[in-house]
This record gives C-alpha cells, sequence and structure tokens, in this order.
C-alpha cells in the first residue's frame, strides 16, 4: 500500500471506530509496527524462555519457546505506554489465531515492576481466526502471576498498556497471530 493510502486508511480507521461502539487499539493490518511493543520473557528471573513478536503480512505474530527450566515457564509482549482514553469500555475484543494453547490477555494500569497486571485468559481454537470478547469485570488483579488480593477491579479509563503473556506450565514453541484489539462499550441489555 502506498503511504498517503496508508496514513488515510489509518486515519479513517481511528475515526470511524473511536466514534461507535468499538475503538481499535491496534490494528496490525494498518499500523503494523513491532517497536510499539517490548518483550518480557522468564530470563528477568532466570528462566530460559524466548519469545518476539514481527509483523507479518499485516498481522502481529507473538512467538518464541516456553521453557519450564530454572523455574521458568513464561513469555509474554506488550504495548509500550500510550493514553488509550478508554473510558465506558466494557470489554477488550481481540481477533487471533492460535495453536491450541492457552493465552492471557493482560492490561496494565501504570508502569514499573511493582505494577498490578490485570489479566483474562482465553484458548483460540488451533489454527482459525476467532474472536474472544473479554469484560473488563472478568479481569484478575495479579502480581507476578499471583491473585493480587485487595486490589481494585479493572478500570478502563486507566489502562495505559495491553499485551498478551503464555504461562500454560507447557514447554515447547508457541505461536499466536494477532490482527487487532479493540475496547468495546459495553452490550446494551
Amino acid at each position: 500500500m502506498r503511504p498517503l493510502v496508508r496514513s488515510l486508511a489509518l486515519v479513517f480507521a481511528m475515526h470511524a471506530s473511536a466514534h461507535g461502539a468499538e475503538k481499535t487499539l491496534f490494528d496490525f493490518a494498518i499500523a503494523a509496527d513491532a517497536r510499539a511493543w517490548q518483550i518480557v520473557t522468564d530470563d528477568v528471573m532466570g528462566g530460559t524462555s524466548s519469545s518476539r513478536i514481527e509483523i507479518v503480512d499485516g498481522v502481529g505474530v507473538f512467538r518464541g519457546e516456553v521453557s519450564l527450566e530454572n523455574n521458568g515457564g513464561f513469555a509474554s509482549v506488550r504495548s509500550l505506554p500510550a493514553a488509550h482514553e478508554l473510558a465506558g469500555a466494557g470489554a477488550f475484543v481481540i481477533r487471533v489465531r492460535g495453536d491450541g494453547r492457552r493465552y492471557t490477555f493482560t492490561a496494565r494500569t501504570v508502569e514499573g515492576s511493582h505494577a498490578t497486571v490485570y489479566q483474562a485468559t482465553f484458548q483460540p481454537a488451533p489454527h482459525e481466526w476467532t474472536e474472544h470478547r473479554l469484560p473488563v469485570a472478568a479481569f484478575v488483579p495479579t502480581f507476578r502471576g499471583r491473585v493480587r488480593a485487595g486490589a481494585p477491579a479493572l478500570d478502563a479509563a486507566t489502562v495505559v498498556s495491553v499485551g498478551f503473556l503464555i504461562s500454560d506450565r507447557q514447554a515447547g514453541p508457541f505461536r499466536l497471530e494477532i490482527a487487532w484489539i479493540k475496547a468495546a462499550k459495553p452490550a446494551r441489555p
């Protein structure tokens, strides 16, 4: 796609989604830049898992290998902090294609090593594109993989970063393809 056409498509997508029931946070077909994401693996605590994210044909591909050696067992990717302005969002909606393994979608309201990480798990069907609606009210507050008692419920208005995590206690390769991530208004009864 030519640069001008791509820029106009990005502006149109942002305008159209911001005024509807959904707001697009990331659309890898339009704004394909892997530098807006950072990898965090269990090597921060001595583990040997590895991962990376890259953009392939307009799709974000989060892949690598989970190792259980040295008390490891997780790999994650998260967006760099940004003001997403998600007040009133009732759910995150993701379009993904997985490998049959269980993944976690994460949301952070502050950055830092002591921050609460809000998590919601999902398991996409292997090798099929699926959409998952993850209600904000269902996110669990955690700290280093454990439930953080007494932490407030997730408030979408304060989310500064989103991401994906694999920590299913299974060693081996993984691959999760991500088409887009959106925030949606609560469904009306």
